[in-house]
């Protein structure tokens, strides 16, 4: 990854940790919501956004997870629903030259939003 630091010259390792980070969850949110899915399909399509994401730069791992209880009101095989942040709960593990970085979405009742937040930074 040597020809992209003149790119990144400006901020530093900490900083890149959280950038690669974010930037993934964002492609992730954006590109897999509205994907069909239901209680047979949910576990497939974890592993599949998990692993489709840690091909990102600097991404060491990807936890998906999917809420069971919101795909339990599929009353027959036909049916599914549409994936959307309130579904979710995803963390993407992020590294850059010994720094690491948690980003993480989760739906936040309180706020009655999915929320993209910073939550380790090491």
């Amino acid at each position: 990854m040597d020809g992209e630091k003149k790119y990144f010259k400006n901020i530093s390792h900490r900083e890149r940790a959280i950038f690669e980070g974010a930037i993934t969850m964002g492609a992730l949110f954006h590109q897999f919501d509205g994907t069909p899915v239901n209680l047979k399909t949910a576990e497939s399509l974890e592993k599949a956004i998990g692993e489709a994401m840690e091909l990102q730069p600097c991404i060491d791992k990807v936890v998906v997870k999917i809420n069971r209880e919101m795909l339990g009101n599929i009353e027959n095989e036909f049916q599914y629903l549409s994936l959307n942040g309130n579904m979710l709960d995803i963390q993407v593990f992020s590294n850059y030259e010994g720094q690491n970085a948690i980003i993480r979405m989760e739906y936040i009742e309180e706020l009655d939003y999915p929320l993209m937040y910073v939550e380790k930074v090491d």
